[in-house]
């Protein structure tokens, strides 16, 4: 069965940092890009941080480069979304994602979500 569960979620005030988890289970982690998406209420859905099967390359939404950092440990089939100073503008529900493109199934698994609020 394929889960992927993220915590770490909370409320924090604008400059706070809270570091996201998201752990996997039922399917070959480390074959996997994972993608970190949030969603505000009344808003798409959007792309925060983006990491390779290895871990090693990244890829960031404009707004918050040089704020959070996305890791992984394949040992640990654990994944990381590390966010500093923080604004209210970050304030959504993020999702892990995991993603494999093959030649003829793409594989694509997503988490529950977990909620982060920025508020003073």
């Amino acid at each position: 069965q394929v889960q992927l569960v993220e915590s770490g979620g909370g409320l924090v005030q604008p400059g706070g940092s809270l570091r996201l988890s998201c752990v996997a289970s039922g399917f070959t982690f480390s074959n996997f890009g994972i993608n970190w998406y949030r969603q505000a209420p009344g808003k798409e859905r959007e792309l925060v941080a983006a990491i390779t099967s290895a871990g090693g390359s990244t890829n960031y939404l404009d707004s918050v480069k040089g704020r959070f950092t996305i890791s992984r440990d394949n040992a640990k089939n654990t994944v990381y979304l590390q966010m500093n100073s923080l604004k209210p503008e970050d304030t959504a529900v993020y999702y892990c994602n995991a993603l494999r493109r093959g030649a003829i199934i793409t594989r694509d698994y997503w988490g529950q979500g977990t909620q982060v609020t920025v508020s003073s």
